[in-house]
């Protein structure tokens, strides 16, 4: 493990922050603890010195002598804010520095990581969402938040994610082998829009938040990921992922073909639509006192053609929303599209599939073997979908990281 920076808020998960830095030391990593006067409140410095070894800051100014948050910047190999309440991330990405937590933060060169806690309306406000928009725009590191009970009774997300979670996620970043590196990885997102005429089209509700979260986690696993994304105002926030825009299924099937021959690990996860307009007006069609037909024609299957194309050592990632027989419509498209596993989503389970932040998934295999999981962020589905993918990928070096102790199956 690394030197970390462990910097706690004032939240009820600050409880957590005892076994959370046990593991650490447990892990071979050199904790420094700051906190917050809030987060004071909730555990005693005390309490963490004696677990860390190390004196706890808890001021940039302790009696006469000045605690150098340059220094602790340049010394950490990480930052690892747990909990970060939504005071905090307000702080952090508004670049507001009025306490030892936010100094060396804004001194920090190292990789910032913050697992946020706090209530299910609170996560969910415009301005917080707005406010982790931003620090991954900075490159910082968010650890999903989990579903479940909440200090206020409320059920939904918002608690910080379980201490040996964030372990997991902070030694899958520091492996000293990323599980994909080297691999060229090329993922589809979003929706597609068919045209009708210049302002009309035949779309659907995808976001893109799940492609685009794919594609981060790829990335962050040492990939070189493109990735073909529909009409969507979202962008990854990770600069080295090639975003390529595309508005229709031909255009997003041409932006694919050429990419494809060379990538190792290909997910389809776009909307893309299933038929499209036979015939597109030039001019926009005015409203008449009679109904209209529109007569329509099928698009490309993109994953037909790809798992028809694909090579030994390729791994072809498909998708699967459905409404009613679920694992029967699945398996039949994971057959027929010569995919390697489906993810499969239902639009009957609550908070799933198009608009939210969250997602419910089984992950069907060619050997008849599934995996559920749990409602979860998309973010943390991400991550489960591209566990999948490395021991796919690369069988005997996930192993290690990827063993049942080390997994990234975020419950």
């Amino acid at each position: 493990m690394k030197k970390v920076i462990l910097g706690i808020s004032g939240s009820i998960a600050a409880y957590k922050a005892a076994h959370l830095t046990r593991l650490l030391v447990k892990a071979g990593a050199e904790v420094r603890v700051l906190m917050t006067e809030s987060a004071t409140d909730f555990i005693t410095p005390l309490t963490l010195s004696t677990l860390s070894k190390q004196p706890v800051l808890t001021e940039v100014r302790s009696e006469s002598a000045w605690n150098n948050h340059v220094e602790m910047g340049l010394w950490a190999d990480a930052l690892l804010v747990a909990p970060a309440t939504a005071n905090t991330l307000a702080k952090l990405a508004n670049g507001l520095c009025d306490n030892i937590l936010s100094a060396v933060y804004l001194s920090a060169r190292c990789p910032v990581f913050v697992a946020p806690a706090m209530d299910v309306d609170m996560w969910r406000h415009p301005a917080t969402r707005g406010n982790l928009e931003r620090l991954q725009a900075h490159g910082v590191h968010i650890i999903p938040v989990e579903h479940g009970e909440l200090a206020s009774g409320l059920v939904g997300e918002g608690r910080m994610a379980e201490p040996e979670t964030i372990l997991r996620f902070l030694e899958i970043f520091f492996s000293k082998n990323n599980l994909l590196a080297g691999k060229k990885a090329l993922v589809t997102a979003g929706p597609t829009f068919e045209p009708l005429d210049p302002v009309r089209y035949i779309g659907n509700h995808s976001s893109g938040k799940m492609g685009i979260a794919l594609a981060e986690a790829l990335a962050r696993q040492g990939a070189e990921v493109t990735l073909v994304l529909g009409p969507t105002h979202l962008r990854p926030s990770n600069p080295e992922i090639e975003v390529v825009p595309v508005v229709s299924a031909q255009e997003m099937y041409e932006a694919c073909m050429p990419i494809f021959p060379t990538a190792d690990i290909i997910v389809l996860a776009a909307a893309v639509a299933d038929y499209r307009p036979k015939s597109v007006s030039a001019t926009k069609i005015k409203k008449k006192e009679t109904d209209m037909q529109i007569e329509l024609a099928r698009t490309v299957d993109i994953a037909a053609a790809l798992g028809r194309s694909k090579q030994p050592g390729q791994i072809l990632v498909g998708f699967a929303l459905e409404t009613n027989d679920e694992e029967a419509n699945a398996l039949a498209k994971l057959e027929k599209k010569n995919l390697d596993f489906i993810v499969l989503n239902s639009l009957r389970d609550t908070g799933a599939g198009f608009g939210h932040d969250t997602n419910k998934i089984a992950i069907l295999r060619r050997d008849g073997s599934k995996t559920a999981f749990d409602l979860k962020v998309k973010t943390a589905v991400a991550e489960d979908i591209v566990t999948e993918i490395a021991r796919a990928a690369n069988p005997e070096a996930s192993k290690s990281v990827l063993s049942p102790t080390h997994s990234t199956d975020f419950q």
